[in-house]
């Protein structure tokens, strides 16, 4: 399979995006990845926009970026919620510094401007976010998928095709 071996962390927190959490998921899993759902220690489980519900694996304050090749951070409400939780912020921001894989897509933008790795990278997001990637350093841009170096970001729930297309050929070459 594709990922054999890989393990990756997908972040949850209450009111997450369903599509843009279980998509990631089972698409990694159809790849052969281990997946780790990572919350910010506030509950066991998550209810999603949509009221599916997402049950983690460990709390970010047990996690670490040499446990896994990547992180992906869904969107819905959920990433402004998880940037209340340094050891969630600290955890993208440590992923992003040791150059491994960091997916974010829709409102998962909060987390990477919180996590300050924005500055002079070129994302995009969902359209309701720009301003504040552009306030964080970024140069934003309306694409379907934008992958500056390790940093992959993406706008919204019809783009997730393409987006985890990215994100396994990235996990592959990593």
């Amino acid at each position: 399979m594709e990922l054999n071996g890989k393990q990756v962390m997908i972040l949850v927190e209450q009111v997450f995006n369903d599509h843009e959490f279980w998509y990631p998921y089972y698409r990694l899993k159809e790849a052969g990845a281990t997946v780790r759902v990572v919350g910010s220690g506030s509950s066991k489980s998550y209810a999603g926009k949509y009221g599916t519900i997402a049950t983690v694996d460990m709390n970010a304050s047990e996690a670490a970026s040499s446990l896994c090749d990547g992180i992906i951070i869904p969107g819905g409400y959920a990433p402004d919620h998880m940037r209340r939780y340094p050891e969630m912020v600290k955890l993208v921001r440590d992923y992003d510094q040791a150059g491994k894989v960091v997916a974010a897509i829709c409102h998962a933008g909060w987390m990477l401007a919180s996590a300050g790795i924005l500055k002079g990278r070129t994302v995009t997001s969902f359209v309701a976010i720009r301003d504040d990637l552009v306030n964080a350093g970024a140069k934003w841009v309306d694409e379907a998928v934008v992958v500056d170096n390790n940093l992959i970001t993406s706008r919204k729930p019809d783009d997730l095709p393409v987006f985890m297309r990215t994100v396994v050929q990235a996990l592959n070459n990593g």
